[in-house]
């Protein structure tokens, strides 16, 4: 079983959470229909998410078997057949769009747009992996995309309109994320003098560069989406002072990856520096104060 997780990677999960950001800035995900729709969103999303996950390792298993790290995962180390491999992606699309037309069925809403999110999210990651991800620049691009479209099913399946600044922002964010991995990747390559051919197109000058002006972008948009009349109106104008929290984890995350040189992806960054999880977790206090305390 523990195979089979790592196939899936569960862990990968995390990032499905943006299913439920338009219901958390809507201020409703204390309404429990709605809050159930963003769950089952949330899981369709990570069921879909896994199945691409599986076909990328699957036609990844030679260039895997030579990577310090990737040759041990599930299909490079032989541990899970390519047969099982084959049997659990069709099982979990499979599930996916089951789930889809049974979330139309019993929410009796716009699910079938949802389902539009789906599945271009699906036919994006298949052509990412066949061969966009060997383009620089289209690779992060498409990746930041994926997260936007996070966004989009979360607002569709709770019948909530999401904000251009939260989307914008959102794509940026995601942008920063990608462009850190891509940056751990070459360093790691400088180390083993081995690299591939996504990484062609980039160094470590251009992903530090790369790097510095997503993380401006992004803090001016959250700043933009702070400040715009719609979220201003509808929470207290103290919502603004939130910048200080995001601006903090932004510099403690370029400390980690430009001073103390992490080559780990992002992800693996946040599950581990303590000061960016307390960032966020203070982040989410004062957001949510604003929300559901606001005094007029």
């Amino acid at each position: 079983m523990k195979n089979y997780l790592k196939l899936i990677r569960v862990e990968q999960w995390v990032k499905n959470l943006f299913v439920f950001a338009p219901l958390f800035f809507s201020g409703y995900i204390a309404v429990p229909t709605l809050f159930y729709k963003s769950v089952f969103a949330f899981i369709i999303f990570s069921i879909t998410a896994s199945s691409i996950y599986i076909i990328n390792d699957y036609f990844d298993i030679e260039s895997d078997k030579k990577h310090p790290e990737k040759k041990n995962r599930p299909l490079a180390s032989g541990a899970i057949s390519k047969t099982s491999a084959k049997v659990l992606f069709g099982f979990l699309v499979a599930l996916s769009i089951g789930l889809i037309f049974l979330g139309s069925y019993i929410f009796e809403t716009n699910y079938w747009k949802f389902g539009i999110i789906i599945a271009a999210y699906f036919v994006m990651n298949i052509f990412y992996t066949f061969k966009l991800k060997h383009v620089a620049i289209v690779d992060i691009c498409i990746i930041a995309s994926g997260f936007v479209l996070r966004i989009l099913a979360g607002g569709y399946a709770a019948d909530i309109q999401t904000t251009q600044w939260a989307i914008l922002l959102t794509f940026v964010l995601a942008l920063v994320l990608a462009i850190g991995k891509r940056r751990g990747e070459l360093i790691n390559a400088q180390i083993s003098g081995k690299t591939r051919k996504s990484l062609d197109g980039y160094n470590v000058q251009f992903a530090d560069i790369a790097l510095s002006i997503s993380v401006t972008l992004a803090i001016i948009c959250y700043l933009m989406f702070t400040l715009s009349p719609a979220i201003q109106k509808k929470f207290h104008p103290r919502v603004f002072y939130t910048v200080i929290f995001v601006v903090f984890a932004f510099l403690r995350y370029l400390q980690q990856t430009l001073v103390y040189n992490k080559t780990e992806s992002p992800t693996k960054i946040v599950y581990k520096d303590r000061y960016i999880q307390i960032t966020v977790v203070l982040w989410v206090i004062a957001f949510l104060l604003q929300i559901y305390f606001k005094k007029e």
